[in-house]
């Protein structure tokens, strides 16, 4: 990571709240962005709304609630991403398409996060066509939300594996660690 940031690397995702500490932690000496993109239990999110900079995985008001009462005063609001479970996977974490105009209007009032945009983990797929399609459905969703009057600007979509078509179909936010440091072990 070192050597990232050393190369201009400022912004940094994290899936774990421990390896994220200590990671933090280890490049105290730098002005980094700092991003949690896990997914977010109760008994983490003091530590997350104190040591992030943004969350790319809300997907309950309880959650965004405790996140916004744990923010301390002294930070600038919490930068937040809904999380959409775009593929209806029940493996996955996410508010379903359905549900999330409602999280989306709870979560604006929570004054100590700033709604920013969405985010998703699509289904694996075979072909270009089913990687597009979550895509495009998260799009359509953010942009469904903004002509109701958000300002979202973050589309936080695509991995190493098909961040090009998360970027054609308007991903701001992809998250690309397997290739830059490998599978995890």
């Amino acid at each position: 990571m070192r050597a990232l940031v050393e190369a201009g690397q400022c912004h940094f995702g994290e899936n774990y709240l421990q390896e994220a500490l200590a990671h933090q932690q280890a490049l105290a000496d730098r002005s980094l962005c700092w991003h949690f993109i896990g997914p977010l239990q109760s008994n983490k999110t003091r530590d997350v709304a104190a040591c992030f900079d943004w969350v790319h995985s809300v997907d309950r008001l309880r959650i965004a609630r405790r996140l916004d009462s744990q923010r301390p005063q002294t930070l600038p609001p919490l930068n937040v991403c809904l999380q959409v479970n775009i593929s209806g996977e029940a493996s996955k974490s996410g508010v379903s398409p359905e549900a999330l105009p409602a999280l989306a209007a709870a979560v604006a009032r929570l004054p100590q996060l700033r709604l920013r945009g969405l985010m998703a983990i699509p289904a694996p797929a075979d072909n270009e066509a089913g990687r597009r399609q979550p895509c495009r459905q998260l799009r359509e969703a953010l942009e469904a939300l903004n002509s109701e009057g958000y300002t979202l600007d973050v589309l936080s979509m695509g991995m190493s594996a098909d961040l090009e078509v998360a970027i054609a179909e308007g991903a701001t936010h992809v998250r690309v660690g397997t290739d830059l440091f490998g599978p995890r072990q």
